[in-house]
């Protein structure tokens, strides 16, 4: 067990990491100079690739991590998760709203795992 002293220094580290994970992209990736010179149009470039390809890159991640667990467990398990990933899919195409979709397959994968799992 750890006394408070230790408690407040592992969670004051944290918040560091936590603060400097945030503030990075902000610190390093500036805005290019109005001028279009060679060097700020390449970083502009980059910057606009990497803005257009790592957030769909990020959700693959997310979305294959969490599905690979179930899929290579039981397959009992597998019906929930699929189930309410198909239906999130399905919903973001039809309303084009992440809010809606996202918390329409949380709430339906809890309501399978309850039926599903019991």
């Amino acid at each position: 067990m750890t006394g408070t002293n230790e408690a407040l220094a592992l969670t004051f580290v944290m918040g560091a990491v936590i603060l400097f994970c945030r503030a990075f992209p902000f610190l390093f990736f500036r805005e290019p100079p109005a001028k279009d010179t060679g060097a700020g149009s390449r970083r502009a470039a980059f910057l606009n690739f990497v803005e257009k390809t790592v957030p769909p890159a990020a959700m693959t991640v997310l979305a294959v991590n969490a599905l690979a667990g179930p899929l290579k467990g039981n397959p009992r398990e597998a019906i929930p998760v699929l189930s309410a990933a198909c239906f999130t899919a399905l919903v973001h195409l039809w309303k084009r709203n992440p809010l809606i979709s996202i918390f329409g397959g949380t709430a339906l994968y809890m309501v399978l795992e309850r039926i599903v799992m019991r």
